[in-house]
């Protein structure tokens, strides 16, 4: 026990050194999920080692405390078990086309085995290699979309700098590219990956969609990217069950009580609220768009899961439910 509340002190000095405005009682608290008697009994033993702890009040007038950077560097380490997930998560971008995002995080992997102590860096090593090996990642066969580094990193400099851009671009409708004048908001990462923005030429056509892989030269513009008063990407993302967008409809599904603790797991919409019928089948409901992406996700569930709304969506799906049930 002794051993726990030494590591959360020396956890609770590193958060204090890299938090640069510093921590409050109350950030403490939600930290290590204690009371506010505690947080200020951890706090005064750190402030004890570390008397060159700076008091600052904010804005807010509350109080913070921060440490200066540098003075706890060398006792700071990296495990075994971050490092893995950091190159997880590099081989997870890499899988799904992402190469540019999985480069600048392997190199954040690369700047911090570069700090490591390198006998500490020696001993993690296998440990790293054993917990990927365990987690059993690969990549995932099948398609996968393509969009040229380079245009990424183009791509995500103007979102940076807040300007417009001219892409050369093919739609399904119209496969020959041409230029368009295009003030970007975000991508949104999913099956497929799409930029969202707004295109003003040849022709405005208000908030829409632009397929990454359809891009094939990207320019930035000296014009600043102009947003529609109130827009939020997170709130028009949520209006779409994947990444297509299309008018929101209300959706309800029953999942079969012997499908509906695996459907208690999955999160179908950030928004959706869950209700346990009387028989012990799950109902889910939510608000969104994309009934053809809705479609092919339910058909894995095969006849263990019944759309009650909308009558478009069911008119897709149950024709095509699969007799042998849900999928693994």
């Amino acid at each position: 026990m002794r051993h726990e509340k030494g590591e959360a002190l020396l956890t609770l000095a590193l958060e204090m050194q890299a938090a640069r405005a510093g921590l409050t009682l109350r950030q403490i608290q939600e930290r290590f999920g204690v009371g506010r008697r505690t947080a200020m009994r951890m706090r005064d033993a750190v402030l004890r080692v570390f008397p060159q702890a700076i008091e600052r009040e904010g804005e807010d007038r509350q109080k913070r405390w921060h440490i200066p950077p540098g003075t706890l560097d060398r006792l700071a380490s990296v495990p075994a078990d971050e490092l893995a997930v950091l190159d997880s998560a590099v081989r997870l971008l890499e899988d799904q086309g992402r190469a540019l995002d999985a480069a600048t995080l392997a190199g954040l992997a690369g700047k911090l085995r570069a700090v490591m102590p390198p006998d500490h860096a020696r001993r993690v090593e296998p440990d790293v290699e054993a917990l990927l090996e365990a987690e059993g990642l690969a990549c995932r066969p099948g398609p996968r979309q393509r969009f040229e580094p380079d245009m990424a990193d183009t791509l995500r400099n103007a979102l940076k700098a807040g300007v417009a851009v001219r892409l050369t671009y093919g739609s399904r409708r119209d496969p020959t590219p041409k230029g368009r004048v295009v003030h970007p908001f975000g991508v949104l990462h999913g099956h497929r990956h799409y930029l969202v923005g707004h295109q003003t030429d040849p022709a405005p056509s208000g908030v829409r969609l632009f397929s990454l892989p359809r891009i094939t030269a990207i320019e930035p513009l000296d014009q600043s990217a102009e947003r529609p008063p109130g827009f939020d990407l997170s709130a028009f993302a949520k209006q779409a069950f994947g990444v297509f967008q299309e008018d929101p409809v209300d959706v309800a599904w029953r999942f079969s009580t012997d499908v509906a603790e695996d459907a208690r797991r999955f999160r179908f919409h950030p928004d959706q609220t869950e209700e346990t019928a009387p028989d012990g089948s799950l109902i889910v409901r939510f608000r969104a768009g994309g009934l053809l992406e809705m479609a092919w996700h339910l058909y894995t569930w095969g006849d263990r899961v019944e759309v009650l709304s909308p009558p478009q969506l069911a008119a897709m799906v149950h024709p095509h439910r699969q007799a042998w049930g849900a999928l693994p």
